[in-house]
């Protein structure tokens, strides 16, 4: 089972009677190790596969999982195991324990979108001047605070500025309304649990009884809510084993907590540590620059990366006059690869620091006919026609989902104007019922004309026997009806910038009626429309893309946040400058200078055969040149393994070796 391990891997795979913590390096086989630990425990520690848990953060990661375990167990070794994302185990155990909660079942998820909504709305009405400009940093800071398991109250306590004040009475009016609209965020499916597991010992000993042995992947990137939830079911005992490296964590911005790692020393004085050092992935010339940049980063565990693939080649510096001819010098470096070494372009990645450094890029790979993809685009979610199809179900599903009434009420148009929907919220919050349940009341048609009155019957009547018709049909059913019901593909027509746009948006609605009927098929949990819903939020909300096509040959363009885990044996490392890389917001403080020196480390070990590294010395900022610095990440790279362009001296025979190589594998590629 263990025989193709190296021996570091070997003993991270065989260790048990402490806590582990498996330092594992880019590039270093950790996800075959946790894979390989997993048939470990079932076959030779004799542990039930049902007391397992294996934890990551990414659908895509969790699938990979799912995948290689059927590939080394027997279904009947591995029936029970749970392989899922911590908020996948979050939503299980709150389903499971919602009563308690003091929630109704089928109770709603919602996305950044929805709760953007209710937080603005609830900036406006709580600020003594209009704070909606705000809005946006206090969904940040109340998601922050949840991250952190502080409470509203706690908050407020904390709060030492006008701004943090007036978010703090915001996330405590915020949780009011989350709960009366039997709804959670995407942060409460960590911290509800941990809540609940504070509150109820007793509940806590019954999961503690259910997962006896964790495996927490790419720990790192943990935030304090879930270092409290591992901490909590593993108790006392000693069945856990993370992977991670303080290395890689790039993700401060959205709560990960580095000293997670550190905290586990303290946490567990027993805790073994074991380092994974060897690289599979990278040539030596490239691990050994990575070793270096990282190494001016304070460590709790020293590790050095190596590799058995060979030195490799040097890293390509290509100093660029301006933005326009970096992007010309890096398309012709391409060009040369794909000439010289037959390479195809989807060995190629092109990373920068943030999404809009792409565009130059796009343009000019477009104007050479080259095919790419952008790794972080428009989501399937994010599509309107999508967002309206699943706020249909969501009402269904749940009449207390306020954001759902909101979207679908005049989607298509019902002529049921601003000002009704005004006097709904008013009336429903001084009620303190949903919008929905407001809008059958006696007491909210005497507030309206008699016209609106009747507009707003037709569609409460509609949406409750699309209630009953829940309890009879299959959810896809229910689906197809509501699309036909609401004339929702002329709504297309109509609102589509053309009959092709129209066609393609229809598609997407198309595609969900297909995933529902899939869904409900699978069961596992997903026999109703309110389980197929929740379970479509929780996908949204944690794989914001489609799953690319691997066998199409595109470039991959894409930040360097996005290319963590991933690896191409061609990587260009664009714009890497000061105020870029490293980001002007982090220049400042040490803390966002050693990220920003991570998120380096993070795209040079993305590279497997050759790396590029870019930058321009003149930029265009609104509409004037502005000097730009190489960055100072660039000085902490060794020399010996750098080859730079504007210094480089090719001999005579070096040139005729290249013309010679273009020359034969041009005429292979005519032949072939």
């Amino acid at each position: 089972m263990s025989n193709d391990l190296n021996p570091q891997q070997k003993k991270a795979v065989e260790h048990i009677g402490t806590p582990l913590l498996v330092l594992a390096g880019a590039g270093s086989g950790k996800t075959r190790v946790i894979i390989t630990k997993i048939a470990w425990l079932i076959r030779k520690a004799g542990l039930n596969a049902r007391n397992i848990a294996a934890i990551t953060f990414t659908n895509k990661a969790a699938r990979e999982m799912k995948q290689r375990v059927s590939e080394l167990l027997h279904k009947s070794e591995s029936k029970g195991l749970t392989v899922s994302t911590f908020h996948t185990l979050g939503l299980n155990i709150i389903r499971s324990e919602y009563k308690t909660l003091g929630y109704k079942s089928g109770f709603t998820i919602f996305d950044a979108q929805d709760t953007g909504t209710i937080i603005k709305e609830l900036t406006l009405k709580e600020a003594d001047t209009d704070a909606a400009d705000d809005d946006e940093d206090y969904r940040w800071l109340i998601s922050r605070w949840k991250n952190d398991f502080i409470s509203p109250t706690k908050a407020y306590e904390m709060a030492t500025t006008s701004g943090e004040l007036l978010a703090a009475r915001v996330y405590e009016r915020y949780q009011r309304q989350l709960k009366a609209y039997n709804a959670l965020d995407f942060d409460d499916l960590i911290v509800l649990p941990v809540q609940l597991f504070k509150e109820h010992p007793e509940i806590l000993q019954k999961w503690q009884q259910k997962l006896r042995y964790l495996l927490v992947d790419e720990y790192q990137d943990t935030n304090t809510c879930q270092y409290h939830l591992v901490k909590q079911l593993i108790g006392m005992r000693s069945g856990l084993t993370v992977v991670g490296d303080d290395d890689q964590s790039i993700y401060a911005w959205r709560g990960a907590r580095p000293e997670n790692i550190s905290q586990l020393s303290s946490d567990y004085p027993h805790l073994k540590v074991i380092k994974l050092e060897q690289n599979y992935r990278s040539t030596s010339r490239i691990l050994n620059s990575a070793n270096q940049l990282i190494a001016n980063n304070p460590h709790l565990y020293d590790k050095n990366l190596w590799s058995a693939l060979g030195e490799g080649e040097r890293i390509n510096i290509l100093p660029c006059r301006t933005a326009e001819h970096e992007v010309e010098q890096v398309v012709t470096e391409i060009m040369k690869y794909v000439f010289r070494d037959r390479a195809q372009y989807k060995e190629f990645a092109i990373l920068y620091r943030s999404n809009h450094q792409s565009r130059l890029f796009e343009r000019a790979l477009r104007d050479h006919n080259i095919s790419y993809k952008i790794t972080g685009g428009m989501s399937f979610f994010e599509r309107a026609e999508v967002k309206d199809t699943l706020a249909y179900l969501r009402l269904i599903s749940n009449t207390a989902d306020d954001a759902a009434f909101l979207r679908v009420v005049n989607t298509p148009k019902r002529e049921i104007g601003a000002s009704t929907l005004e006097k709904l919220g008013e009336y429903a919050n001084k009620r303190n019922v949903s919008l929905f349940a407001a809008s059958t009341e006696l007491g909210f048609a005497q507030k309206i004309s008699v016209r609106a009155k009747a507009r707003l019957e037709r569609f409460t009547y509609w949406v409750n026997e699309m209630i009953r018709l829940n309890q009879e049909l299959e959810p896809d059913a229910i689906v197809n009806k509501v699309i036909i019901e609401t004339d929702y593909a002329e709504w297309l027509q109509h609102t589509s910038s053309s009959p092709k746009m129209a066609e393609r948006r229809m598609q997407n609605v198309n595609e969900i009626v297909d995933w529902v009927k899939r869904l409900y098929n699978e069961g596992d949990g997903k026999e109703t429309l309110s389980d197929v819903v929740s379970h479509m939020a929780l996908m949204d909300i944690l794989e914001r893309n489609k799953e690319e096509d691997e066998e199409q040959n595109d470039i991959s363009l894409m930040t360097l946040h996005t290319a963590k885990g991933l690896e191409f044996p061609y990587v260009f490392m664009v714009g890497v400058e000061e105020e870029i890389l490293p980001h002007a917001n982090s220049m400042e403080d040490e803390k966002g200078l050693e990220e920003e020196r991570r998120l380096t480390y993070v795209g040079i070990t993305r590279a497997k055969k050759q790396l590029t590294i870019s930058f321009a010395k003149t930029r265009q900022r609104y509409g004037e040149s502005i000097p730009c610095e190489p960055s100072r990440f660039l000085e902490e790279l060794p020399e010996e393994h750098l080859e730079w362009a504007n210094r480089k001296v090719v001999s005579h025979e070096e040139m005729q070796q290249t013309a010679q190589s273009y020359i034969s594998n041009l005429q292979d590629m005519l032949g072939d």
